[in-house]
């Protein structure tokens, strides 16, 4: 948290970064990146990551990549599965310019030590998208040390400690990962209801 004096009151009563925390944090090395939360037949894809938590597939933006590019191309690299955003229409009734997706969220990681590539102190803008895989493809997470699973709204809700068991670690998913994943899980659910000629 910033000292007091890192702020200059104004006269209308609100405060704002003074120039020296502005500064401050223009220094911060900023990373963009994604995280598509792939969710199935009401279940969601998370992996062991190496800094022992809980994850959803994602990665950092390439150059010349767009959002969307990016969480596709990760979801494919890490669980082989082709996938697509959920909610994917465009949100305005104009043709041009073309439209992404918004993500659902953009959440701010602040890492002091680093994330495995970068050993210093850094920040993650991360634009989080629900994903579904597309039809007609087998539906199979790979089998490696980063102990990929498909894991139930019922143990998200439940907040159960998932075991990762390479390592033998049993842990439960952080809230951002349990609270997204839960709504995730959802959003695919109410995709699938609304899908023509689906039978009961």
């Amino acid at each position: 948290m910033e000292s007091p004096d890192a702020y200059e009151s104004m006269s209308c009563g609100s405060i704002l970064p003074s120039l020296e925390s502005i500064a401050t944090l223009r220094a911060m090395n900023r990373h963009f990146t994604v995280t598509g939360f792939l969710s199935h037949d009401g279940r969601t894809a998370l992996h062991w990551h190496r800094l022992k938590s809980w994850l959803p597939p994602g990665g950092h933006i390439e150059t010349n990549e767009n959002p969307i590019e990016a969480v596709l191309r990760e979801i494919m690299e890490e669980t082989g599965i082709r996938a697509e955003i959920l909610n994917g229409n465009a949100r305005f009734p104009f043709a041009m310019p073309d439209q992404l997706p918004p993500p659902v969220n953009i959440g701010i990681y602040d890492l002091p030590n680093g994330d495995g590539g970068l050993s210093e102190h850094h920040q993650h803008i991360d634009f989080i998208y629900f994903a579904k895989p597309v039809s007609g493809q087998a539906i199979n997470l790979p089998s490696d040390e980063h102990g990929w699973c498909w894991v139930t709204e019922t143990e998200l809700r439940n907040a159960t400690p998932l075991l990762h068991e390479a390592s033998g670690a049993s842990l439960t998913p952080n809230d951002d990962v349990r609270l997204q994943g839960i709504a995730a899980i959802e959003a695919e659910r109410l995709s699938r209801s609304l899908e023509p000629n689906r039978g009961p």
